[in-house]
């Protein structure tokens, strides 16, 4: 006995907190040596900080002012500083607040740099006249930008700096650098049709596009106004791109000729539905959309087709070094191609990768792969910080860092197989190459795709097995030859045989996609489980020594939250004129009404569903839906929601339903609902995502999820003109 008590009972207090007080200095000691056994993969994270900044300005509510970024780097200083005699860890800790207010302070900088007027309300018809900078052929007519806007019915400080309008083929010809004017009715762009849809109007503030619409008028060409820019090196490349364009559907036409011009000028908008979604469904839409692929096999046949050349002139050959000016031609071209496709997010990272290659080459260094990558993530999230939300970048880098550290890893094994083997080995390789290409590939953009599109391809690696060295030994060989012979007038030579491999493409897309279970609906991914993904990925690839198989578990449960999300109950349209109820199995029952075919289909994309039920007339869903002449009742798990179409049912539902949701003003309060949501409520806040849970009602706006920024200000009244 010690002090009354009994010394097992103490032991077997005490040694536990031994062990945990022996396990933490141990496991500490573990983290300073992994980490620094790691050391030469360190830089790779800069980007991964920068991204974490720029990803923290996006999700805040409200707009920070730039003076919070650029505090956040003066403290990273200050640690870093502090440290850098005898503690190595505040350094790194220092470093790592710095990434993250790097890319903090680069997004606010870059929102400031791109801020102009966004039309409030919808405006028209009224004449809109401008300068043309894009033109779009999609089918029926094009979709231009106009820069340089003067709206007749607007100030000058409410105007928007571009306006993107749909024409008619009826309605006149434009083309890059034409001032027009034009009839047109415009509006703000469309908001989310659901709480996290996507956010088609940020991507148009920093598009610099601040309304969109249609014309209701002919074209009017016009003389440039005076003192205004006559050309510029934008306009002169877009309409270098649209002669391109032009020239090649000319010479192919139809589905062949679209695509062909899709991989040789970027411009997809004459494609097919039809087409486009056999691509998709086989899982060969990457092939359409120019990345790194299309870059590095135009680079590898303009690099080794002048090398060839060169070194078939003797006097060159022996005298100079011809695979430095190979590589300078190829990076030549690359950049050529890069501009003449549009230089998406993509294509950029594609070519300063390569960039980064070839300088490598003609600079007698040698080019390490993986921090390739993290070199082009950085200068695409500092030059665009706002393409860190979209798909492209996401599933660009995803693929490419994931194959970069796939091949890391079967690089030895693969050469020493090649390296004792025939020449029959070399073919088998290739397919091989392709096989795991698509398979790293296509498992690290799958959560992204699921997250952005909400489907699954079932058969992909058939399909690409088959189409992919088309593409790669065929289509964009003579597509590189097509553009050599353009000056020339001779492209057809070369655009004939690559639309012999675009037709087989597309019979590989349309066998492939009619397979049955070929595509797999599945609802939103939360946000929470895409970033568990993405870090656990990262994780993954950027480490090599063991620990970095914690990133599986991580990933895991990021997907993990795919069946666990719950979707919403009721959805209501920003104007109220669409309601959505889900049925007790789990589908979707859409109101009538005309209009609102976007928040229809995306609705129905988002719940992981082809089609949606009708609405019932009287009852549906075994009574869980009741409609009469003036609205609907629903009721779900203990919650009864009115849905009000008219005032006269106001009185009434206000004192049975614990949900009122009215598609018009409601004043007063309902004495029995804890939850209203009225047109007042729409018109401010944008879509409403309900889920009725048990015991409580949770309602989600989409201003809920924009906050007030630049891109999503809150409504106000518009001002009364004086006449």
């Amino acid at each position: 006995m010690v002090g009354g008590f009994d010394r097992q009972g103490l032991d077997r207090v005490f040694v536990p907190r031994a062990g945990v007080a022996f396990l933490i200095p141990a496991l500490a000691g573990w983290l300073r040596e992994t980490l620094a056994a790691e050391r030469e993969r360190w830089p790779l994270w800069l980007p991964v900080g920068v991204g974490a900044g720029t990803a923290i300005y996006f999700t805040l509510e409200l707009e920070p002012p730039l003076w919070l970024g650029l505090a956040v780097m003066a403290l990273a200083l200050v640690l870093v500083f502090a440290g850098l005699r005898r503690r190595p860890a505040l350094v790194l800790v220092g470093l790592a607040i710095g990434a993250i207010g790097l890319g903090f302070t680069g997004a606010k900088y870059r929102t400031l740099s791109v801020d102009a007027p966004v039309l409030a309300v919808r405006t028209g018809p009224a004449m809109v006249s401008g300068q043309v900078v894009k033109v779009e052929p999609k089918p029926g007519g094009p979709r231009i930008t106009l820069a340089d806007v003067a709206v007749r019915r607007l100030d000058a400080d409410e105007t928007p700096r571009r306006v993107r309008i749909r024409l008619r083929d009826s309605q006149g010809r434009v083309a890059p650098g034409d001032w027009i004017s034009i009839a047109a009715i415009l509006m703000p762009p469309p908001a989310p049709s659901a709480p996290g849809a996507f956010d088609f109007p940020r991507h148009a503030f920093f598009k610099e596009i601040g309304a969109v619409g249609f014309a209701v008028g002919r074209v009017r060409h016009a003389e440039a106004p005076e003192g205004k820019d006559q050309g510029s090196f934008a306009l002169w490349l877009s309409t270098l791109r649209q002669g391109i364009y032009r020239r090649i559907t000319q010479s192919l036409g139809g589905t062949v000729g679209a695509v062909a011009a899709a991989l040789m000028t970027g411009i997809r908008g004459a494609i097919p539905e039809e087409v486009m979604e056999a691509m998709r469904a086989s899982g060969l839409a990457h092939l359409l959309a120019i990345s790194g692929l299309h870059i590095g096999l135009v680079t590898g046949v303009l690099f080794f087709a002048i090398r060839g050349i060169l070194a078939a002139l003797e006097p060159i050959a022996l005298r100079f070094a011809i695979k430095k000016w190979a590589a300078l031609g190829a990076l030549l071209g690359a950049f050529a191609y890069l501009l003449v496709t549009g230089a998406t997010v993509p294509t950029q990272r594609a070519f300063l990768m390569a960039a980064m290659v070839l300088s490598a080459i003609m600079l007698d260094r040698t080019a390490i792969s993986m921090r390739l990558v993290a070199w082009a993530a950085l200068i695409v999230l500092l030059i665009a910080p706002e393409s860190l939300l979209g798909a492209s970048f996401q599933m660009s880098f995803a693929a490419v860092i994931a194959l970069v550290a796939g091949y890391e890893a079967v690089r030895v094994p693969f050469g020493r197989w090649r390296a004792h083997g025939g020449w029959w080995r070399l073919p088998l390789i290739y397919l091989l190459g392709v096989g795991l290409t698509t398979i790293i590939a296509g498992s690290a953009t799958t959560p992204f795709v699921i997250f952005h599109f909400n489907r699954f391809s079932a058969f992909g690696l058939a399909a690409n097995l088959l189409a992919v060295p088309v593409t790669a030994l065929w289509i964009m060989p003579w597509a590189t030859v097509a553009y050599i012979l353009m000056p020339l007038g001779l492209e057809g030579v070369a655009l004939a045989p690559m639309g012999w491999g675009i037709e087989a493409v597309i019979a590989i897309a349309r066998e492939v996609a009619g397979w049955p279970g070929s595509v797999t609906l599945v609802p939103a991914m939360p946000v929470s489980g895409l970033v568990l993904v993405a870090a656990g990925g990262l994780w993954l690839c950027l480490w090599r020594r063991r620990w970095r198989l914690f990133g599986v578990l991580v990933i895991a449960a990021g997907l993990g939250t795919v069946p666990l999300a719950r979707p919403p109950d009721i959805l209501i349209s920003g104007d109220g004129r669409l309601m959505a109820a889900r049925t007790a199995d789990g589908g979707l029952m859409l109101s009538k009404g005309r209009g609102n075919r976007f928040d229809r289909e995306n609705w129905l994309r988002l719940a992981g569903l082809k089609a949606a039920r009708p609405w019932p007339e009287e009852t549906s869903d075994g009574g869980r839906l009741r409609c009469g002449g003036l609205g609907c009742i629903y009721r779900a798990n203990g919650h009864v929601v009115a849905l009000v179409d008219s005032r006269a049912a106001i009185i009434e539902d206000c004192w049975i339903a614990d949900v009122v949701i009215a598609r018009i003003p409601i004043r007063g309060e309902c004495p029995s609902a804890g939850t209203v949501v009225d047109r007042f409520d729409l018109w401010r806040n944008g879509a409403y995502a309900l889920w009725l849970e048990d015991g409580r009602v949770r309602a989600q706006s989409v201003r809920d999820v924009r906050g007030n920024r630049p891109w999503s200000p809150a409504r106000k009244p518009r001002r009364k003109r004086k006449r």
